[in-house]
């Protein structure tokens, strides 16, 4: 098979149709939103693909037809006397710069500005922002002789990156301004499109743009940035094939792996999956499954969004996780609850929905997202100051799949020894079971290991090819009285006719001495 280029990182359709890198047709798309509608806002994850699809767009308002040939829309638009015309494009990019500087705002838009005056025109150069940008408009309307395009990549960045509130307020103030123009000088416009990773609710660019349409949740629109498994299929095929091969696994295995690592994003309450863009290009280039986009950014804004909101991690995992639209659309500063900024930012996805009640059920999108999360969480629960490091899951793994009963009391003992005590008492327990609860889910990377928090469960179950475990794990009481809860729950009955080993283990931790004083086991 010839080698294929995929495009890593190339965000400029341009580059990629003249590279000829592989493309995932979204022209339809554009069609359709130009075809139906002017004013248009996304949002999607970082990564997703929303920089490209915006150059696509300004390729075919810039009339570069020939970019185009055998897509989608060459065949759409064949009819069409009035397409692949030339339109005044004005492209605002807001990726490459650092937004903690006092001016940084300021300084992207003029130089923005500064570049389209010299096509058009800098006799208004002294002049505040926001009227540089409506003589802008104007001439280019009157040099072009057709209305304007003015395309926004990710607008939030300068919000998301202000860095305190002032300097937040600040940004939104200049975004009022100067984005106003676009709702007063309508009439110059032919199309508009604003990407994000957050919608601002409240943020006057919104506020002030209340014709903008928001598709970010229109089941129509749901696969415009990533891949989806139709398109996985139709052009990945010998790229799936080669991965395969490297793995010695068969094409429809390396497929459901893909599928299990990098799949599962929803953004509609009706739509089919979609696979992150950046992770499934990188695995397929190098043939390897690894957290490719999770890498990219360490969400650390995130983590202490839940740690400061106090929200339950296990919750995510419990099927009992919901929130109504105006809830996942609901981003603000100073927002205490942390669901719309994880499910905006792509830690959480859509996995159902509530017609009764109009909520929405979110989770974990794919394995990449759950892992790479949960091993971001430990150190919130835990003293980064230790030397020793007992999350180490693979090691965990191995002395579950030996039956190694005295390494994992060591491991547990060395683990409960480094989460911090603070002098709340719900805090204490909210870090105990949490730190529970994330190795257990990091152990099933390895074996099939389940967590519950129901009183008709055990705490932990873990499955492999020769064990079945069943934990119970109590704080300040007795080992004894853990295993009693095993017996007297009857946790254990599912597995009477299993061939495997069965192996009940009742745990206390004693909060005060930090350690686990009680460890009893019955096989």
């Amino acid at each position: 098979m010839d080698t294929r280029k995929l495009p890593i990182g190339i965000q400029d359709f341009e580059d990629i149709r003249k590279g000829q890198y592989i493309y995932v047709d979204k022209t339809e798309y554009i069609y359709n939103l130009v075809h139906m509608g002017k004013p248009y806002f996304l949002s999607r994850p970082r990564r997703f693909g929303k920089s490209l699809f915006l150059s696509t767009l300004r390729c075919y308002f810039e009339g570069k037809k020939d970019l185009f040939k055998g897509l989608k829309i060459e065949e759409l638009e064949k009819d069409n006397t009035d397409a692949w015309q030339e339109y005044p494009v004005f492209y605002f990019d807001f990726n490459k710069k650092n937004f903690k500087t006092e001016t940084a705002l300021e300084e992207v838009l003029i130089a923005h500005l500064s570049e389209w005056e010299t096509v058009y025109g800098d006799e208004y150069s002294d002049r505040p922002i926001e009227e540089r940008f409506q003589k802008l408009l104007v001439k280019a309307v009157e040099t072009i002789g057709r209305n304007a395009v003015v395309l926004v990549d990710e607008y939030d960045k300068p919000l998301l990156e202000a860095g305190d509130n002032e300097r937040l307020e600040h940004n939104k103030a200049v975004f009022k301004g100067f984005f106003s123009t676009l709702k007063s000088y309508d009439r110059y416009l032919k199309f508009v499109f604003l990407t994000g990773v957050t919608k601002f609710s409240k943020v006057s660019i919104f506020s002030d743009l209340n014709q903008l349409r928001d598709i970010s949740l229109l089941p129509e629109y749901s696969g415009i940035c990533g891949i989806t498994e139709d398109e996985m299929i139709s052009t990945f095929a010998p790229e799936i094939e080669a991965f395969a091969v490297s793995e010695e696994i068969g094409k429809e295995e390396c497929l459901l792996e893909l599928k299990k690592m990098y799949d599962g994003y929803h953004f509609s309450y009706d739509s089919v999956g979609v696979y992150n863009p950046f992770s499934v290009l990188n695995a397929l280039q190098d043939k390897h499954f690894n957290m490719y986009w999770f890498s990219t950014g360490t969400p650390t804004f995130l983590i202490e969004k839940l740690k400061t909101s106090g929200f339950d991690a296990k919750k995510i995992t419990s099927g009992d996780l919901y929130a109504s639209e105006n809830v996942l659309t609901d981003y603000r500063y100073d927002n205490p609850d942390p669901i719309p900024l994880f499910y905006q930012t792509g830690y959480l996805t859509i996995t159902g929905y509530d017609k009764k009640y109009r909520s929405y059920q979110l989770n974990y999108p794919n394995d990449e997202v759950k892992y790479g999360f949960l091993e971001s969480l430990a150190p919130m629960f835990l003293n980064n100051e230790s030397e020793l490091d007992p999350l180490d899951i693979r090691s965990f793994g191995r002395d579950i799949d030996s039956g190694n009963i005295d390494g994992l009391r060591d491991r547990f003992t060395a683990l409960f020894a480094r989460i911090p005590y603070p002098s709340d008492e719900k805090q204490i327990e909210y870090n105990f079971q949490n730190v529970i609860y994330i190795v257990f889910m990091l152990l099933g990377q390895y074996t099939k290991a389940e967590v519950h928090s129901s009183k008709g469960r055990a705490d932990c179950i873990v499955e492999t090819d020769g064990f079945v475990y069943i934990f119970e794990f109590k704080r300040d009481k007795s080992a004894e009285e853990a295993l009693k809860q095993i017996e007297d729950m009857g946790y254990a009955r599912s597995y009477a006719a299993d061939t495997r080993q069965l192996i009940k283990i009742g745990v206390n931790f004693d909060s005060k001495e930090r350690t686990v004083n009680g460890w009893v086991v019955c096989k």
